[in-house]
Order: C-alpha cells, then structure tokens, then sequence
C-alpha cells in the first residue's frame, strides 16, 4: 500500500507533529470525503506502507524529524512556482525559506527523492509566458543539483478556483501556446539536465521528448525501496494520470498556504475553523468522533512482490 500525503493539504507544512504520531501509533482515521460520517481506520505499520508520498510547498517543520522516517520509503511531490504572494498567500519568502528547505532536503535524503512541482501554469497580465520562461529557469538553475525531474501542468478551472481567481482576470491557455510554453521547458530543462513530463493533461507532448507523470510513482519507489510492487494504476483518478493506486489521508478544506488556484479549499474561513479543530494526539486529522460516525477497518496490504534483481535495476 502506498500512503499519499496528500494531495488535498500540506501535511509537512502544517501537521507533521500529527502524521509523526500516528505512525508512532502505527494507525489513522480519514473521512471519507463523500459521507463525512464514514470514517476509515488505515494501518500505518511499516510491515504493509510499501511507501509515502508527501506532497507539500514548505517542508520545513519535517527537516529535523526526517531520522523518524527510516522504516519507510518515501518522497516529496515539493512545488515550487514562481507565483508572488498576492497568489501563494500563506507561503514565506521562496528565496530565503523555500528553495533552501528544497536544498537542505534533497541534501538530507537524496535527490531522487524530491521531486520538483511547477504547477499550475497560468496566464494574466503579470505572469505572462515570457514571464513563465524566465523565472522557470531561474528556478531550474537553483534546483537542478537538487532534483532528477520536474513535472508541469496547467492550470484546471474549478468552482472554488474560478471564484477565488476572479480579481486576477486569468487568460485562457489555448493548445497552441501549451504547445509553445512545453517546448521551451522542455529546452530549458534539457539546459539543466532535468527529466520534464506532465501530471494529467490531454495534450500530447511527446514530440518534445515531455510524457505523461506518475505523480503516485511505482517505479520510483521501485528504485528506492529495491523491490518489486504488484500495484495497478489508481482507477479512481483521470484517464490521463499515470499514477499508482495509493490511500490519501487528508482532508479538505485544511490547508493554511491559501494559493488561490487551489482546488482542495472552498473558502478561507472554513480552512481557519477546520484548523482550529485540529488536535495533534487524535487519529483525525481534524475534529473528533460523535455518535453519527460509523469507524471501519479499511484491509490494507503490503503489495512488494519480492526483491529485484540486477536486470530489474537496468530497467529503471
């Protein structure tokens, strides 16, 4: 079983002292998002999480703790856009906190475990694709010895998002200029010797040497762990994502770094009030257990099918 964490809040960033509980206690409960009073308890015990995957913008609070991880493999999904604060509110200077949390992490558990996010791509009157191509590779140049790859999207319109992004008058993206904007990164990160490909778009950008993400990635963990995985791809996501099957343990509605493109957070007063519901020692993630909860034991297993071998590592 492959653990995501998460792709609907940052839980380095905000709940590492919580996710770090919960693996001393070796179980968590997620609602279900669906039916909030369907509640799943997850194992968490080394002996069936064949891995992690943290997403997160600002790793910085998991820096010291990261020795508290070695029964696990893991990595980071880490964006990093060049988006100002008046875009990304909640986050720090990127230049004095994020790119060295990035640094320090890669230098912490190696490269190949921290994998560049620059994403979603949009256009308005600032953030033009000049604008895009300049700052891409003033990012590519500071990440490059950090990092294997980048991964690229652009931007999905939501209900949530079209709401929030309204004041920032954002340009439609046609094929053409995603065509264009590919092929420059894609130059770009030829440059700095990066891997570029792109989490769940419909283009095809093949002819750029670009492919499709695995953000959920078995292969990778495959590398890590020097083992075999016996997974499928996750059905329960697009067509076009390549990504592993995997259980997300976050929840909506949670994440204080309030980028207004987000599509996990329908409104800042319910992210603070979620927040304020949020106990370091419970095994939710926010808020408790009442009496309209129904808790059921989600089976879980460990899908490593064996140890690899010396042509399996060619392979990959």
């Amino acid at each position: 079983m492959i653990i995501s964490a998460s792709r609907r809040t940052d839980i380095p960033s905000y709940y590492s002292k919580w996710f770090f509980n919960r693996l001393k206690e070796k179980y968590v409960l997620v609602r279900n998002p669906m039916n909030i009073h369907q509640i799943a308890e997850i194992d968490l015990s080394s002996e069936v999480v064949d891995g992690i995957v943290f997403w997160t913008k600002n790793p910085t609070p998991m820096l010291k703790r990261l020795r508290e991880l070695e029964k696990y493999n893991f990595y980071f999904q880490f964006t990093l856009t060049a988006y100002g604060p008046e875009i990304e509110t909640g986050l720090p200077s990127k230049n004095k906190v994020i790119i060295p949390a990035f640094q320090t992490l890669s230098k912490e558990i190696g490269k190949e475990k921290v994998i560049w996010r620059y994403d979603p791509i949009f256009l308005s009157e600032t953030y033009t694709i000049n604008y895009h191509y300049k700052y891409f590779e003033v990012l590519a140049s500071k990440l490059a010895q950090y990092t294997e790859k980048c991964t690229v999207s652009f931007l999905d319109f939501y209900r949530n998002t079209k709401c929030n992004m309204k004041p920032l008058h954002i340009q439609s993206i046609t094929r053409k200029q995603q065509m264009e904007i590919i092929e420059r990164f894609a130059e770009i990160a030829q440059k700095y010797n990066l891997y570029l490909d792109t989490c769940a778009e419909s283009c095809d950008f093949n002819k750029f040497g670009v492919p499709h993400a695995s953000c959920i990635d078995k292969e990778r963990f495959e590398r890590i762990g020097k083992y075999k995985l016996n997974m499928k791809k996750d059905k329960n996501q697009r067509s076009e994502c390549g990504c592993a099957e995997s259980i997300d343990i976050g929840a909506y509605n949670t994440c204080k770094n309030g980028c207004l493109y987000c599509y996990a957070n329908y409104s800042c007063t319910r992210v603070n009030n979620n927040f304020r519901k949020h106990n370091l020692e419970s095994p939710l993630l926010f808020g408790e257990i009442n009496e309209d909860d129904k808790i059921k034991e989600r089976y879980v297993k460990s899908f490593i099918d064996g140890q690899m071998t010396l042509f399996d590592y060619e392979k990959i």
